[in-house]
């Protein structure tokens, strides 16, 4: 069963694309207005067939009547300048559109007047210029309130940012060529009526209706607007109602992190926070399609309104843990204590973001840190400028090497890094993915030093640590400087294998549990036993004085091609 948002975006997609061809068929003025008729006949075939027919005046009906409702759903918090804009253009639509359904669809359906383009810029631009500025205005409205709603729809598809500019353009140039081609047709007909043949054709009342049509046409666009002002009306007042009977309903205790507030039962959690001032991620404007506003509701859940089918798909789309639910859709009916667990300005990136390792999950990674030897005494003696150009050149080289070998550079630690191994893979894999990126660091960092020799005293040197083990990913940091990233025991042991490698004067030191899943021999590289901050017992390391030399272990340890 879909849900109403559901609804309401397949009822407004409905309608886009009617207004879309009537754009289309607009702007057909730039070339006649006998071209207008002809692209109108072919609509006629679409939208007057009986499904056709059936489905936009159900859109219509369904669309109009939804928005009243999300009138009266949403609260009064922060709107958007967008959201408003759509808001206040949606409301003033069905006004707008009144005359001109009334006089062509009614009179249609009523009296068989069958009005074509002729006879409405006869309209617009002889009989009422009025009429035909408002029709411009309406034009650019709908155009605008479609727009925005295929906006806040398409912003949460990954695919949205690499065609947002292309259909910017188509969404400028398609307005204007019509606006541009009912201006050219309505200087045309205006020459037109110059001709009393011409006139007497097209103004004639089996094409504009006789007087008593017409007045029976005015009282029922009277009628139509006076019912569209009650059910705003109405929808206001329901709001008014709702607020009050909240309030006497009494209130819930809300806590947060820092902070307890009181909010009438009723409202959602995201509804309560934006009311008192507290900032909350909603990047969907609270429609609950991004996620971002997600909570982690602390103690006994039980008690909790269930999600609705709606709410419930985009739980399992961004694979949440008990207790966790859209502070959009909660509405509590008791005191709860909760958690948000994305920053309040968490953005549209963040919305697509949506698998478990972004909230905190456990993941076997390989982890390895590199760091550049002596960056220290290359500062002596040299400008800024050329000290940070030249550790942002080794940077470069290691984080291309290790990308070229399947791992992703994490963090940049001072003049070291970070990166990751086998977030997706095997574990056997990722270690040697890790034992291939040390041996292209070590090719890298020697065509770095090559050229860079007319500026460097000595050449750069590194220490390689590598470990392996199940860690717990997911994004850490504060607010937007959140990033994914891993913490755990074994990050901790790769961080202290990389400052080994100085005492031992070599440049990859590796964890037993890298080198046996990499496959070597037992006697590959020499062992030693080592002490790791934070452990009690010893760590069983392998060492490998030259990174470069690890190359030939891995093809004489390659696999078997299954």
């Amino acid at each position: 069963m879909p849900s109403l948002r559901q609804i309401r975006l397949a009822t407004g997609l409905v309608l886009y694309a009617y207004v879309t061809l009537h754009f289309a068929n607009h702007a057909l003025g730039n070339i006649s207005v006998a071209a207008m008729e002809s692209g109108l006949a072919i609509q006629k075939l679409t939208w007057q067939s009986p499904p056709g027919a059936a489905i936009l005046y159900f859109s219509l009906a369904a669309h109009m009547g939804l928005g009243f409702w999300a009138l009266y759903e949403r609260r009064h918090f922060r709107w958007t300048r967008l959201e408003a804009t759509q808001l206040v253009l949606g409301l003033s639509i069905p006004f707008l559109l009144t005359d001109h359904v009334i006089g062509t669809r009614v009179a249609l359906s009523m009296f068989g007047l069958e009005k074509g383009y002729a006879e409405e810029l006869l309209k617009f631009w002889v009989r009422s210029p009025v009429s035909g500025a408002l029709q411009a205005v309406l034009l650019l409205i709908v155009w605008i309130h479609g727009c925005l709603g295929v906006h806040f729809w398409l912003r949460l598809k990954p695919f949205y940012p690499r065609v947002k500019e292309l259909l910017l353009s188509i969404a400028v140039l398609l307005p204007a060529l019509s606006l541009l081609g009912f201006y050219q047709g309505g200087e045309r007909t205006l020459q037109f009526a110059q001709d009393p043949v011409w006139l007497a054709r097209h103004a004639s009342p089996d094409r504009v209706g006789t007087e008593a049509q017409n007045a029976v046409l005015l009282k029922d666009r009277t009628r139509t607007l006076a019912a569209l002002a009650a059910a705003l009306a109405a929808t206001v007042l329901a709001k008014g109602v709702r607020r009050w009977r909240e309030h006497r309903i009494g209130s819930i205790k809300l806590t947060y992190p820092d902070r307890t507030i009181r909010a009438p039962r009723g409202l959602s959690v995201l509804e309560a926070s934006l009311l008192n001032n507290i900032p909350h991620a909603h990047v969907c404007g609270g429609r609950g399609r991004c996620s971002t506003c997600r909570i982690r509701v602390l103690g006994d859940v039980s008690e909790l309104p269930a999600p609705s089918g709606a709410e419930q798909v985009v739980l399992e789309r961004v694979h949440a843990a008990p207790g966790v639910r859209l502070a959009c859709q909660l509405r509590p009916t008791r005191d709860i204590a909760f958690v948000p667990m994305l920053s309040p300005r968490a953005t549209t990136v963040d919305a697509y973001r949506t698998g478990a390792a972004y909230s905190g999950v456990e993941r076997y990674v390989v982890i390895m840190f590199v760091d550049m030897r002596g960056s220290s005494r290359l500062a002596e003696g040299r400008l800024p400028f050329d000290t940070v150009f030249v550790i942002n050149q080794f940077l470069n080289a290691v984080s291309s090497a290790v990308l070229s070998t399947g791992g992703e550079p994490n963090q940049i630690l001072g003049d070291g890094l970070l990166a990751l191994f086998g977030m997706g893979g095997r574990p056997e894999v990722a270690c040697r993915q890790a034992i291939a990126a040390s041996v292209a660091i070590a090719a890298r960092v020697e065509t770095l030093n090559s050229a860079l020799a007319y500026a460097l005293l000595e050449p750069i040197r590194f220490g390689i640590g590598i470990h392996a083990g199940v860690t717990i990913a997911g994004n850490i940091g504060y607010e937007r400087h959140a990033q994914f990233t891993v913490i755990g025991d074994p990050v901790n042991v790769a961080a202290r294998l990389e400052e080994l490698t100085k005492p031992f004067g070599c440049e990859v030191m590796m964890s037993e549990e890298v080198y046996e899943r990499a496959g070597f021999g037992a006697d590959d590289l020499p062992a030693h036993e080592v002490d790791a901050r934070g452990r009690d017992a010893v760590v069983k390391v392998r060492s490998a004085t030259k990174a470069a030399d690890l190359g030939v272990l891995l093809a004489a340890h390659a696999p078997a091609a299954s």
